[in-house]
């Protein structure tokens, strides 16, 4: 495919943008030091331990815990990116084609960063290639699919659904690579592409037309971009907090043996359970405000 053929493909279009954006600095999320860094307020050093070397999920972290930490890194990273696109925004139509493309790879970098926190939050596992700079096929089919959710395509939803499915079953701690580079979910990864760079040409004209005056296109843009950017950001939190994924494992052991009369050696008491319920309500107490 030539260079003008690629351009005029939106998933072609989107999947180039994805990958710059990747390549940004700062974009990758390290999980480990995210982790601690989120979770260390709210939960025990064990706790903590435990959720770096498997999933929170695995670590027994209440889901109130969890969502406390993702809105935190929400409104984070929303007051990041305004303030960057407002600041792109002033230069004016003269310098147009260069702040439009700045602005557009900040947005994405972005939405990577904040996919990244929400996925490692919810228990997906790391979704860095190592030490490489680039990102594998498996990877940013991921991130096509999360940033399928943030758009609110449905199929995008779906697809989400079955790869933690899969994950799940399994007990992985790697994505389905199989699934999504070349078995079933992977169709469901390019239509997601093809609607995600039709949406791309949109928001650079939108953004093109908010940038044409100066001062004044600072601020329509940043505002623009904090009105799209955290409701995308809530729509990706919600629909990953909801998975079958995020949940605790103590929760899952408690949901088989509801129906059964003889209780389990390694059943929790109701003592045990009204001193854990106690202890989620202590950790997440409002603590003082910090950055993500």
């Amino acid at each position: 495919m030539s260079t003008n053929e690629a351009s005029e493909n939106p998933e072609s279009r989107f999947s180039t943008a994805l990958v710059s954006a990747a390549g940004l600095p700062g974009v990758r999320i390290p999980r480990g030091a995210y982790l601690r860094s989120a979770l260390a307020r709210h939960c025990s050093e064990e706790q903590v331990r435990r959720a770096i070397e498997e999933t929170p999920a695995a670590a027994g972290i209440p889901l109130e815990v969890l969502d406390k930490a993702a809105n935190d890194s929400i409104n984070y990273e929303s007051a990041k990116v305004s303030t960057l696109s407002a600041a792109a925004g002033i230069p004016g139509l003269i310098f147009l084609p260069a702040t439009v493309s700045a602005d557009l790879a900040q947005y994405f970098g972005h939405m990577l960063r904040i996919a990244q926190k929400l996925a490692y939050l919810y228990s997906w596992p790391d979704l860095s290639s190592g030490d490489s700079d680039e990102i594998d096929d498996a990877t940013k089919g991921v991130l096509t699919l999360f940033f399928g959710v943030m758009f609110g395509t449905q199929s995008a939803n779906s697809a989400v659904g079955k790869v933690a499915g899969m994950m799940s079953e399994q007990v992985a701690k790697k994505l389905p690579q199989k699934a999504l580079t070349q078995g079933v979910v992977y169709p469901m990864v390019k239509k997601v592409a093809k609607h995600l760079g039709v949406e791309m040409t949109k928001k650079t004209f939108a953004n093109s037309v908010s940038k044409a005056i100066p001062l004044v296109g600072a601020v329509v843009s940043g505002g623009l971009t904090l009105a799209t950017y955290r409701p995308m950001a809530k729509r990706l939190k919600k629909h990953l907090a909801g998975l079958e994924l995020t949940k605790p494992a103590d929760q899952a052991v408690d949901a088989d043996v509801v129906d059964v009369e003889v209780v389990e050696v390694h059943e929790p008491s109701a003592a045990d359970r009204t001193g854990r319920h106690d202890a989620d309500d202590t950790a997440v107490e409002p603590k003082s405000p910090r950055a993500s």
